[in-house]
């Protein structure tokens, strides 16, 4: 599947075996000091009820406010940056301007059917789904549909991009589940008439129905399914509450959705070092997706992956292996997000996530009580990591641009350990996906735990596109190696899970691509 280049930027060097680990992964180099002047401001069951934690001089304002301000001791304990070394009032002063949310995750589900092992909403450092509702109510549906055409509204935006989540979405029953995308397109359409809504619901498959499919479709909801890879012994981990394996059910209801191509968004898979990637990749092609995205497994320097050692890339040997199957293929036989991410950037055009690149965050989660969060991909660092302390009825989301922990994900560069943005590869790397980049103690402002990885993997892909680049084109007319006689059909791109939504610096036109939701190992 190759790719004649004829402009663009110019490319880094080619493949580096054994690429060098940046030197302040073990301490913070002298220069890595923020941009701006310091401040030091069945399914799973319900927790028992009781009275909230009561803390400092706020205790006995309730429980909101004594939640909110041990938020704020938490944040300041594990993550210094931002939290304590951000002043974004300063960030603002230098001309930091702050990027309208594009992309609203509604958890409409907190609990879910399946019990995998990896989980970070359930399994990882945060336990916060304890405290959430079970499902989301219609009064929490329509503040929110509120809020966003609001936002839609004073910012213009040609576009929003709507998430439906969990937990699992799909436990709602069929008559439910367009509720919320109904409320926001109804919200929308009176305060802000020129802006499109999109939606798609992000699932484990495993409760895709005729007359879920039939639901969703009537609302023009497209799915993405989260997978493990296309054979039951990838899937082990994704097992039910009583320890019974999901894949059967998950597979029934992918084939039932690859009969429905103009509702399939795509599948997600998390790369799993103890499975052959060239297998999952062909077993996943099975479901006929018309994308794949391949995620690496939510880790950090407190928590690195599994078979994490200094000058060793086996993720990236992963997905190489892949990478190399895709690009010679003589068609396409689905698009893989990360490769095409990585040749998009490579060549100076905008992309759609964070996971890549230095485009601003532009997503907002919004948990089933009505609470304002960051991306759900942050739970995997510490308690509450994802928590801003603001909601529905007391927040806009344009106060949460000014929130510490999502502006830093919009300063680009300027919120970069001091080595990634001196690396020749930071347009394309971004310094990788902000929650890779935690240290306890310290928080986001290190390289990626998978630098070496990411290195080894752009490299290699830059040398593949180069080459494509210099191969003489063949006379008008004839065939293409790699090329596909078929464009994409429109609305084909990928659903990537870990990894919401950015908003380029300048936004393209609301057709030149499609909503990404966030990749989520549902």
């Amino acid at each position: 599947m190759r790719r004649a280049v004829t402009s663009g930027t110019p490319l880094p060097a080619p493949d580096d075996p054994t690429p060098t680990p940046p030197p302040d992964l073990t301490d913070p180099a002298p220069s890595d000091t923020a941009p701006t002047a310091p401040s030091d401001a069945a399914p799973h069951p319900d927790p028992p009820a009781g009275p909230g934690p009561h803390v400092g001089p706020h205790a006995g304002l309730g429980p909101r406010v004594d939640a909110a301000v041990a938020q704020q001791v938490r944040h300041a304990r594990h993550a210094p940056w931002p939290y304590t070394r951000l002043d974004v009032a300063a960030a603002r002063a230098a001309g930091h301007r702050p990027h309208p949310i594009r992309q609203f995750v509604l958890k409409t589900r907190s609990r879910c059917n399946l019990a995998c092992t990896y989980c970070y909403v359930y399994e990882m450092a945060d336990q916060g789904w304890r405290e959430q509702p079970p499902a989301m109510t219609p009064a929490t549906i329509a503040r929110a549909a509120q809020r966003i055409a609001e936002h839609a509204a004073a910012h213009d935006l040609p576009r929003v991009d709507l998430v439906l989540h969990g937990g699992e979405p799909l436990l709602s029953a069929p008559a439910q589940l367009a509720a919320p995308v109904d409320a926001v397109r109804t919200a929308v359409a009176a305060a802000a008439p020129a802006t499109r809504v999109t939606a798609t619901v992000q699932t484990n498959g495993t409760l895709l129905t005729r007359g879920r499919l039939t639901a969703l479709a009537a609302a023009g909801i497209r799915v993405g399914v989260s997978l493990d890879g296309g054979l039951p012994a990838h899937n082990t981990r994704r097992v039910d509450h009583a320890g019974r394996p999901g894949f059967a059910s998950a597979a029934r209801g992918l084939r039932l959705l690859a009969r429905h191509p103009q509702s399939y968004a795509g599948v997600l898979c998390v790369v799993d070092l103890d499975q052959d990637p060239i297998e999952t990749y062909e077993s996943l092609l099975a479901f006929d997706p018309p994308s794949v995205g391949l995620l690496l497994p939510l880790a950090n320097w407190s928590s690195p992956p599994p078979g994490h050692h200094p000058g060793r890339t086996p993720y990236a040997d992963w997905l190489l292996a892949v990478f190399e199957r895709w690009w010679h293929d003589g068609v396409r036989r689905t698009r893989i997000r990360l490769f095409e991410e990585i040749i998009a950037l490579l060549l100076g055009l905008p992309t759609t996530t964070e996971t890549l690149g230095l485009t601003p965050a532009a997503t907002a989660v919004i948990e089933t009580d009505g609470s304002i969060e960051q991306a759900d991909s942050l739970k995997s660092a510490y308690e509450g990591a994802a928590a801003t302390g603001m909601t529905l009825d007391t927040h806009s989301f344009d106060q949460l641009l000014d929130h510490p922990g999502l502006a830093a994900r919009q300063l680009g560069r300027d919120a970069l350990a001091g080595w990634c943005r001196a690396c020749e590869l930071v347009d394309v790397c971004g310094g990788g996906h902000y929650p890779h980049r935690y240290r306890a103690g310290e928080g986001f402002r290190r390289p990626s735990v998978y630098c070496a990885d990411l290195q080894r993997l752009i490299r290699h892909i830059a040398a593949a596109v180069q080459r494509a680049a210099q191969t003489p084109r063949p006379a008008a007319g004839a065939p293409v190696a790699g090329a596909t006689d078929t464009p994409p059909a429109e609305g084909t791109e990928a659903v990537d899970a870990t990894a919401p939504v950015t908003a380029p610096a300048e936004a393209p036109p609301a057709e030149a691509s499609a909503a990404h939701p966030p990749a989520v190992a549902s």
